[in-house]
């Protein structure tokens, strides 16, 4: 951890930053996976709009 002290001796410390990389594009069936879940979050929340629009 790198650390500083000022001329009170105050410290400040600094958290160690992880090394950046580049994410990878997904994989196909990562692709298809995404597409799934998105259909099926979308059906749920138009679940959840119709039942609270039958509810009010």
């Amino acid at each position: 951890m790198y650390t500083t002290t000022d001329e009170r001796g105050i410290l400040n410390n600094y958290a160690v930053e992880p090394q950046m990389y580049l994410a990878d594009y997904p994989a196909p069936e990562q692709q298809e996976r995404y597409k799934l879940q998105a259909a099926i979050a979308t059906l749920l929340v138009g679940a959840l709009v119709l039942v609270s629009l039958a509810v009010s």
